[in-house]
């Protein structure tokens, strides 16, 4: 008898060792097959959110190149209407210089600095100001009476290098609106405008 009740033992524990093996085996598929549905639900979930997340940024950057073209369009008629108030100078030629300033031909802009340069030009010879060109008339202006006399250099150097370097100077519609803004500071410190 214990011959036989250490084999029916051993059976039995073999018989366990069988049982919880075919467990682990089988919950272990059961575990790896519940982590591949998760992981599957998951990765359709990112997708989904990826998909959206590029129509939103599309839908995103059309409105906001719709928003800028329409600030850009408000802006362009805000400054037509501050260059029709500021037209409404006495000086022709100063009309004549928002003209070309606010026209779309990027000439017209060299054009527009090149005109505000010759009205400084009779602006100096208005004040009696000495000299065969504009540079001697400006190295002459006295620093005390005339508070913008670097911005008169300024702009006269940019006119310089448009009249020698035309072809290759490079002038864009915001650099030629700082610049006639800076002749009209000084225009409008001395009441020639």
């Amino acid at each position: 008898m214990p011959d036989q009740s250490i084999g029916y033992y051993l059976t039995k524990f073999f018989e366990f060792l069988q049982q919880a093996f075919i467990f682990v085996v089988s919950s272990t598929t059961g575990f790896y097959i519940f982590l591949s549905i998760v992981s599957i639900f998951f990765l359709f979930i990112m997708a989904y959110c990826g998909v959206r997340l590029i129509e939103i940024r599309k839908k995103e950057h059309e409105h906001l190149h719709h928003e800028i073209i329409e600030y850009a369009h408000h802006h362009a008629e805000q400054e037509k209407a501050t260059a029709q108030k500021n037209n409404m100078s006495d000086n022709e030629q100063w009309g004549n210089v928002l003209q070309y300033v606010f026209s779309g031909n990027p000439s017209d802009w060299k054009l527009a600095i090149i005109e505000a340069d010759n009205m400084l030009d009779k602006l100096m010879d208005h004040l009696g100001i000495k000299g065969e060109n504009l540079g001697e008339k400006l190295k002459n202006a006295d620093k005390d009476k005339f508070r913008n006399i670097s911005a008169a250099w300024e702009v006269h150097i940019i006119r310089n290098k448009i009249a020698h370097e035309s072809g290759e100077f490079e002038l864009s519609q915001h650099e030629a609106k700082r610049v006639i803004a800076l002749y009209e500071q000084i225009f409008r410190e001395f009441g020639y405008i």
